[in-house]
Protein backbone atom coordinates (compact mmCIF):
# COMPACT_ATOMS: atom_id res chain seq x y z
CA UNK A 1 0.00 0.00 0.00
CA UNK A 2 1.47 3.50 -0.72
CA UNK A 3 2.19 5.89 1.99
CA UNK A 4 0.68 8.73 -0.14
CA UNK A 5 -2.55 9.61 0.59
CA UNK A 6 -5.00 11.21 -2.38
CA UNK A 7 -6.55 14.61 -1.52
CA UNK A 8 -4.28 16.08 0.48
CA UNK A 9 -4.60 20.05 0.06
CA UNK A 10 -1.16 20.23 -1.30
CA UNK A 11 -2.83 17.95 -4.25
CA UNK A 12 -5.65 19.76 -4.45
CA UNK A 13 -3.99 23.15 -4.62
CA UNK A 14 -0.31 22.35 -6.19
CA UNK A 15 -0.35 25.94 -7.67
CA UNK A 16 -0.65 27.11 -3.88
CA UNK A 17 2.08 25.49 -2.31
CA UNK A 18 3.46 28.47 -0.44
CA UNK A 19 0.16 30.24 -0.04
CA UNK A 20 -0.91 26.81 1.96
CA UNK A 21 2.07 26.80 3.99
CA UNK A 22 2.23 30.43 4.70
CA UNK A 23 -1.26 30.56 5.79
CA UNK A 24 -0.84 27.79 8.20
CA UNK A 25 1.64 29.70 9.81
CA UNK A 26 0.22 32.98 9.76
CA UNK A 27 -3.61 32.35 10.64
CA UNK A 28 -5.02 30.33 13.01
CA UNK A 29 -8.74 29.45 11.18
CA UNK A 30 -6.95 28.21 8.49
CA UNK A 31 -4.55 26.35 10.52
CA UNK A 32 -7.85 24.49 12.16
CA UNK A 33 -9.52 24.25 8.40
CA UNK A 34 -6.35 22.70 7.42
CA UNK A 35 -5.78 20.18 10.13
CA UNK A 36 -9.60 19.15 10.36
CA UNK A 37 -8.93 18.73 6.24
CA UNK A 38 -6.08 16.07 7.04
CA UNK A 39 -8.53 14.34 9.93
CA UNK A 40 -11.63 13.67 7.42
CA UNK A 41 -9.47 13.10 3.97
CA UNK A 42 -7.27 10.31 6.04
CA UNK A 43 -10.44 8.80 7.74
CA UNK A 44 -11.70 8.43 4.25
CA UNK A 45 -8.97 7.06 2.88
CA UNK A 46 -8.59 4.82 5.51
CA UNK A 47 -12.26 3.35 4.93
CA UNK A 48 -11.93 3.40 1.19
CA UNK A 49 -8.75 1.31 1.51
CA UNK A 50 -11.18 -1.07 4.05
CA UNK A 51 -8.48 -0.46 6.78
CA UNK A 52 -11.25 1.05 9.19
CA UNK A 53 -15.14 -0.04 8.78
CA UNK A 54 -17.57 2.55 8.49
CA UNK A 55 -21.59 3.00 7.63
CA UNK A 56 -22.21 4.28 3.80
CA UNK A 57 -23.84 7.23 5.45
CA UNK A 58 -20.65 7.96 7.68
CA UNK A 59 -18.60 7.70 4.47
CA UNK A 60 -20.74 9.75 2.72
CA UNK A 61 -21.09 12.71 5.34
CA UNK A 62 -17.33 12.78 5.71
CA UNK A 63 -16.83 13.25 1.97
CA UNK A 64 -19.46 15.95 2.16
CA UNK A 65 -17.41 18.10 5.14
CA UNK A 66 -14.28 17.30 2.96
CA UNK A 67 -15.85 19.56 0.40
CA UNK A 68 -17.36 21.76 2.70
CA UNK A 69 -13.17 22.48 4.14
CA UNK A 70 -12.06 22.46 1.06
CA UNK A 71 -14.52 25.29 -0.48
CA UNK A 72 -13.48 27.62 2.45
CA UNK A 73 -9.93 27.20 2.09
CA UNK A 74 -10.22 28.28 -1.80
CA UNK A 75 -12.47 31.05 -0.98
CA UNK A 76 -9.29 31.93 1.63
CA UNK A 77 -7.06 31.24 -1.28
CA UNK A 78 -9.09 33.23 -3.37
CA UNK A 79 -8.80 35.98 -1.26
CA UNK A 80 -5.03 35.80 -0.57
CA UNK A 81 -4.55 35.81 -4.94
CA UNK A 82 -6.25 38.64 -4.58
CA UNK A 83 -4.94 40.47 -1.79
CA UNK A 84 -1.34 39.86 -3.81
CA UNK A 85 -2.22 41.20 -6.88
Amino acid sequence: MSAHTPHELHDEFPQDAETLHRLKLTNSHFMRLAERHHEVNREIHRISAEIEAASDERLEALKRERLHLLDEIAAMLDQEREGAA
